[in-house]
């Protein structure tokens, strides 16, 4: 009993413990301690006005993650992590920007935590990718992933989940190959569609229904746009979706999609 409760008083007395991020990449692997990102040669403290996870400006010891991706090319494809199963899918091209809209990894450091995301809920650490000039590139909620554990490059979406692709007939530039684009850019690192997909946070978007079957007239339109204003439950995770990130024209090609994908169910 008494070694039992030393060990107790041991593990209250340690301070926070630090975490470890894993880059996987098709040509390098390496794995990246919280103090080895705190020193990295280009760290710097970055300031996020109206950061998208905690509603409000934000200061963050951050690295440039275009840093950490040594040979990545812009048509790459990559799917960050999180514990929670949240896994968001990202095209290289916008994280290797180093201008306009640019992307940081923010470290969270131990010793100086983030405050929690809400009552009963951790941070957004350890790792959390953010945004500086986000509107420059029209960067969706979706692709501010928190509590990363890993990043990996993979295959395109397309390559690797064929249920997702819309009719093989139509034209590359068909308004609805346009909605899938957008359906990965801001659906995919949620929902899973005909059971295809990596994400273990939201419902299937086609099976067994379809959103477009049972969401009358434009209220799809207006649940994507605040689902809060037509379900409200405490436990919500899903985001707003403002017109500044998911434009109108952009938010018809989504649901043109969804309603073409009520076609091509698979069991």
């Amino acid at each position: 009993m008494k070694s039992i409760f030393a060990l107790l008083a041991l593990l209250i007395a340690l301070p926070a413990s630090a975490a470890q991020l894993t880059l996987e990449l098709d040509h390098t692997s390496k794995t990246w301690q919280t103090d080895d990102l705190l020193t990295h040669p280009q760290v710097q403290t970055v300031q996020i006005v109206d950061d998208v996870s905690y509603k409000r400006t934000m200061s963050y010891r951050a690295v440039p993650l275009a840093s950490l991706l040594p040979g990545l090319k812009p048509e790459s494809h990559l799917q960050a992590i999180a514990l929670d199963g949240f896994a968001a899918e990202l095209t290289a091209a916008p994280l290797l920007e180093t201008r306009g809209a640019r992307a940081w990894l923010a470290v969270e450091d131990p010793a100086q935590p983030w405050p929690a995301l809400a009552e009963g809920k951790p941070s957004a650490g350890p790792f959390y990718l953010v945004w500086t000039n986000p509107q420059a590139g029209h960067i969706s909620p979706e692709q501010w992933p928190f509590q990363i554990s890993r990043i990996k490059q993979l295959k395109t979406v397309a390559e690797r989940f064929p249920a997702l692709l819309p009719d093989p007939k139509l034209a590359a530039n068909d308004p609805i190959n346009q909605g899938f684009a957008v359906f990965q850019k801001n659906c995919l690192a949620c929902h899973r569609l005909n059971g295809a997909g990596d994400a273990q946070v939201g419902p299937d978007l086609n099976i067994p229904y379809n959103p477009t079957e049972y969401f009358g007239a434009d209220f799809l339109k207006r649940y994507i746009r605040d689902p809060q204003s037509l379900r409200h439950w405490p436990q919500a995770k899903m985001p707003a979706f403002a017109a500044s990130v998911l434009p109108d024209s952009e938010l018809d090609l989504l649901v043109g999609y969804l309603k073409h994908m009520t076609g091509r169910k698979q069991p």
